[in-house]
């Protein structure tokens, strides 16, 4: 177990923070949910009731596609832009690792899909960024769903019309909720990228050694 936590202890830990922050979300949200039921003249929900509620499912995936079309396009910018002295960039002159062709490289123990070549070496060798762009694409439109469900409640509930899904693709309240999301993420990941040239965290691979310049470009 010991030695498990020690080659695994990051994606563990960060997936136990995930759950435990996600329950306490729905909980939190639950007792938020009934206070307004109840202000509002209207019946409490039980807890499996809320967490298959519209109202919910808005509000967990429009968070996530924010974080997959952040790390998915900054998984792909990092292709080919550029920013000297960060930790988080690729030098802006000559060849790096990351570049090299796996078609030229040595094939004893790299994955299959380098080994197989052909189609299946180019979706593979694009597979992060095609990873990150289909979980946004999901949330995205997960988000929309549980969108579409609480506006449509809230519309019967005041006596209002209640839409389609696709009419709620287009309206304000559905991009609102997006770029609110969005404009904060890539703040926090432009901060980042910046902040990596003159600040450092010893012993962290998002940062550059202590000692390194503050121009040197990479880890």
């Amino acid at each position: 177990m010991r030695r498990i936590f020690k080659e695994h202890g990051l994606s563990i830990v960060m997936f136990g923070l995930f759950f435990a922050l996600l329950t306490g979300q729905s909980l939190t949200g639950h007792r938020q949910y009934n206070a307004d039921q109840r202000e509002h003249q209207e019946r409490p929900v039980g807890y499996v009731a809320y967490i298959s509620s519209g109202r919910f499912i808005e509000s967990v995936f429009e968070n996530w596609e924010s974080e997959f079309l952040q790390m998915g396009s900054y998984v792909l910018f990092t292709v080919f832009l550029f920013q000297k002295g960060s930790a988080e960039s690729k030098g802006p002159e000559g060849d790096e690792p990351q570049d090299a062709d796996p078609r030229r490289a040595e094939k004893r123990g790299a994955p299959w899909p380098a080994r197989r070549g052909g189609v299946v070496l180019a979706v593979y060798e694009n597979s992060l960024t095609i990873a990150m762009f289909s979980l946004f694409i999901a949330s995205f439109l997960l988000h929309a769903w549980g969108g579409v469900r609480a506006f449509n409640q809230e519309q019967l509930e005041h006596g209002g019309q209640v839409i389609s899904y696709p009419s709620y693709l287009t309206t304000s309240a559905m991009w609102f909720e997006s770029f609110q999301n969005w404009q904060s993420e890539y703040l926090a990941v432009g901060m980042f990228a910046v902040l990596t040239i003159f600040l450092r965290q010893r012993g962290s691979p998002e940062s550059k050694p202590v000692a390194a310049p503050v121009w040197k470009t990479g880890e």
